[in-house]
């Protein structure tokens, strides 16, 4: 079963006043943000701005997933202990809220725990944000958002932070098993089936000994996607046969959101690019923002498409329909005058060999495109060729896959977008 921490506060300027409400879901296992939401509700009070982001928080970890448990950390003394079911809920406008709250998932799936304000930064600078939102008469936006990285550069550098990758679930995942190791419920009964579950998350801190021997740290590859160009949103085949178009200027302020992340995270420490302007354009745009230069590797190109360079699929469908049915039966059929999937999954398979070999131990950037990165997460999973088209991923997205020192992978991220919001 999944677990998410959902972290939720509220606030009123003026008790009541204008609020407005923040919540984040989290997942447990690698301490990623997976959802935010914010709202300005016009004038409320504190404690109805709280329980709106306490709903709206379950709501948000319900459309990730309805089977998951969840574990609610808050600031408001209030709402923790009426929702744990120890204080009677007296006032009249709380009531409804709480019902609705508690309606979202099933009670046992559900714990929750008071934090100090300090620790629930993130939710407050959302609440914070949607309520100068509504000063300005707008509604927040999570695309203009920048609550999460305030709340990680305010943590002081004693307090553990996540250090790996995107998906690192090794490394990155340090916050929340944090978080999840101060848990306390003192007024759960010893040898209860609470016990039992905060054990368990206690005990997941430790190395998962009995998977095998220590390999050293793996070689990360954190697969970015490179931003949009003119012919992305038309759907158009655009290889390394075509005309090399450089980021329109979508593509660059993708590049630049990317980009920020990344530095903020601060676990990049190489960066390698494919040849191709769209490319390298983005690659700059991270490497201006982290210190580093850019490494051009010929083997992370895209898939010459041949004559196909440049059309949609439908109109490839309409001129070459048998030579498309070819290339969507066969790994090994390529378009006329293009590259093969197999060609392809050669060369990217020895540049991922040059690299690792490389890089062991560390954390790189490959900066590239569709077909190179589903190649490499085909390839980490030992999926067949035809995984190739059952896989999303969008412009500017991050994946991430690590190759351990025996020779195995383990896909650590698919096509993470939240930067992008």
């Amino acid at each position: 079963m999944r677990e998410f921490i959902v972290e939720a506060d509220g606030g009123s300027r003026g008790n009541p006043g204008p609020a407005g409400y923040g919540s984040v879901v989290i997942d447990a296992a690698t301490g990623e943000t997976l959802a935010e939401a914010a709202e300005y509700i016009g004038v409320a009070t504190n404690n109805v701005a709280e329980y709106k982001g306490l709903v709206a928080g379950l709501k948000a970890a319900y459309a990730l997933d309805p089977s998951a448990s969840v574990h609610v950390r808050m600031d408001s003394k209030l709402v923790v202990e009426q929702m744990s079911g120890r204080w009677k809920i007296k006032h009249p406008d709380m009531k409804p809220l709480a019902a609705e709250a508690a309606r979202v998932f099933p009670a046992p799936q559900v714990t929750y725990e008071w934090i100090p304000r300090e620790k629930n930064k993130h939710a407050d600078r959302l609440a914070n944000e949607a309520m100068d939102a509504g000063k300005r008469g707008q509604q927040w936006s999570a695309s203009a958002s920048t609550a999460e990285l305030d709340a990680k550069a305010s943590v002081p550098v004693s307090v553990p932070v996540p250090s790996g990758p995107p998906g690192d679930a090794a490394a990155g995942a340090a916050k929340a098993r944090a978080a999840l190791a101060e848990r306390r419920a003192p007024e759960v009964p010893s040898g209860s089936a609470a016990d039992v579950r905060a054990a368990g998350n206690v005990a997941a801190q430790a190395p998962s000994a009995g998977w095998g021997p220590d390999l050293g740290a793996p070689a990360t590859f954190v697969l970015l996607r490179h931003g949009e160009t003119a012919l992305t949103p038309q759907k158009r085949f655009s290889g390394s046969g075509g005309s090399d178009p450089s980021l329109s200027d979508i593509g660059r302020e993708q590049a630049e959101r990317a980009a920020a992340a990344l530095a903020a995270r601060g676990t990049i420490q190489a960066i390698v690019s494919s040849p191709l302007k769209r490319c390298q354009e983005t690659a700059q745009a991270v490497a201006a923002r982290i210190g580093l230069d850019v490494r051009i590797e010929d083997g992370l190109r895209e898939t010459d498409f041949g004559a196909w360079e440049g059309l949609t699929f439908g109109e490839v469908r309409e001129r070459q329909p048998e030579e498309l049915n070819a290339w969507l039966s066969s790994a090994k059929a390529a378009p006329p005058g293009g590259e093969s999937f197999a060609a392809v999954s050669r060369r990217v398979s020895a540049a991922r060999d040059r690299l690792t070999a490389e890089y062991a131990g560390q954390t790189v950037l490959l900066v590239t495109h569709v077909t190179p990165i589903k190649t490499l997460v085909r390839l980490a999973l030992g999926a067949p060729p035809e995984a190739l088209f059952r896989m999303e991923l969008s412009a500017a997205s991050l994946s991430a896959v690590a190759y351990y020192a025996d020779g195995n992978a383990s896909l650590r991220l698919l096509n993470e977008t939240a930067h992008l919001r």
